[in-house]
């Protein structure tokens, strides 16, 4: 059985001084997808911020990619952040320069230098999006879809072994939500596992992945209703 790249026991996810998910227990594996439901509000973005460092876990015991979240130091988190891939909803892209060097910012910044191999790479997971072609153009000047495609390519810039995506396809249309969803599910297929915070039933529906929801402080498995 491989190492777990996500274990969480007993954790009590806190969004400021409030308690917002209690008794959380949850492992992830190498190439594990699980969803993240719920409504606004019950604890899905706090227990993402909770992984990546973004709040610190106060109770229970949470080990992510090798680190501790519980005695986590600030001057770590870039380090756990490099493992893991991150998505947002709204792409948070550097408008002010282009798709390439929007990538190779990240790979400088995380003590990429020769240019050889930052190209390269750069070139290789823009190819895995599907978006190869699009590295001179402006974030503005793609679509939501080619936006969001950038940033997933971004996550994948230092081999994550887990992706943390926040309501990925949130600001963009169905048919777009479903291109995106389809190059997370490769990702995902070549062993990176996938944690993804959504409210679109319907990607659940039409990609099957274990579900679990957020609810009244709690979360658990949702068992697949069937007919």
């Amino acid at each position: 059985m491989p190492e777990s790249i996500l274990h969480l026991e007993n954790a009590a996810i806190f969004q400021g001084q409030n308690l917002v998910l209690k008794d959380v227990n949850l492992d992830m594996y190498p190439g594990d997808f699980y969803y993240l439901v719920g409504k606004t509000g019950s604890g899905k973005s706090s227990l993402m911020k909770t992984l990546y460092g973004d709040l610190p876990l106060v109770e229970g015991k949470g080990y992510v990619a090798g680190y501790d979240l519980n005695s986590l130091k600030d001057k770590q988190i870039p380090y756990l952040r490099r493992k893991l891939g991150i998505v947002f909803q709204d792409f948070k892209l550097l408008n002010d320069r282009s798709v390439f060097d929007n990538l190779a910012f990240v790979l400088r910044a995380t003590g990429w230098k020769d240019k050889t191999l930052i190209k390269n790479r750069i070139q290789e997971v823009l190819q895995k999006v599907e978006i190869g072609s699009k590295g001179f153009k402006m974030p503005f000047e793609l679509s939501g879809g080619e936006q969001q495609r950038v940033a997933i390519a971004r996550a994948l810039l230092n081999d994550p072994l887990l992706i943390l995506a926040d309501e990925p396809t949130g600001n963009l249309d169905p048919r777009t939500s479903i291109e995106v969803m389809k190059v997370l599910d490769d990702i995902n297929k070549s062993g990176t596992a996938v944690l993804m915070a959504t409210h679109d039933y319907s990607l659940i529906l039409k990609f099957h992945h274990t579900t679990l929801k957020c609810e009244n402080g709690k979360v658990f498995e949702v068992v697949p209703q069937t007919r």
